[in-house]
């Protein structure tokens, strides 16, 4: 009896061994990542976006280096590992690289730091480097715009309105280092008007998961692989990559 009590446990163990890979590529049992993903992005980006458009007076931003550091940072960092186990290389690489944009930006507002010091304070050249800084990202955040295309409507009104955001605000940088203080700010306002709207579709985007896991109805996305050849990929790749976080 005893023998046959181990073989049916290792028969059971190699059972187990056997089953958990399939289970571990399928993702089904993974709980999804993109409302948490997009809760901190679009949360964080509101709060930088009304201190860009100087709501109630309010240009500084060193009080969203939490938002930045931690809600967005951390909360896509950590969201990026699900949509890498998932198999969403598009997910994983865009959440990735703006967990390292907030996270880096954050960085430039902590005093500890001593970045702005470096440079002897708010001076043109600090300003000049920060528009670069800023610049570059909406190089990067460009071929996330031109990939979006093929998902869905509101991923396109998200990546669009970043892009603006970003030339925008590194515009708004390289002329407050020209001593343009007004249309520096004129800049500013624009770009963070276009930040407002992407992460007012940020939010509409966490009710739009929100509501798959707990409401009988959808909220649209406006699916646009449609559109688009699928006969490289298949159209059920073209259903689940719109359904997943972009």
């Amino acid at each position: 009896m005893s023998d046959i009590s181990v073989k049916k446990i290792e028969r059971r163990d190699d059972a187990t061994m056997e089953m958990s890979p399939r289970q571990f590529n399928s993702g089904k049992h993974l709980a999804n990542p993109a409302p948490l993903a997009m809760g901190g992005f679009a949360t964080t980006l509101l709060s930088v976006s009304l201190a860009m458009m100087n709501c109630r007076g309010v240009s500084n931003q060193t009080i969203f280096v939490g938002d930045l550091c931690f809600a967005a940072c951390i909360g896509l960092l950590i969201s990026a590992q699900w949509e890498m186990v998932r198999g969403n290389t598009f997910s994983y690489t865009v959440l990735s690289a703006y967990a390292m944009f907030y996270g880096g930006y954050g960085a430039t507002l902590i005093p500890a730091f001593g970045i702005i010091d470096a440079y002897g304070g708010f001076t043109p050249e600090y300003y000049n480097a920060l528009g670069f800084f800023v610049l570059l990202w909406g190089v990067f955040n460009l071929f996330f715009l031109i990939a979006s295309i093929r998902l869905n409507v509101v991923y396109i009104i998200i990546f669009l309105s970043l892009e603006l955001c970003l030339i925008f605000d590194a515009a708004s940088q390289f002329k407050r280092a020209d001593g343009m203080i007004e249309l520096s700010e004129n800049l500013s306002t624009v770009g963070g008007a276009f930040a407002f709207v992407a992460s007012i579709f940020g939010y509409y985007t966490v009710l739009h998961y929100l509501c798959q896991e707990s409401l009988p109805f959808t909220v649209v996305m406006g699916d646009t692989s449609r559109f688009f050849d699928r006969r490289a990929r298949g159209p059920s790749t073209s259903v689940k990559e719109s359904d997943d976080l972009v």
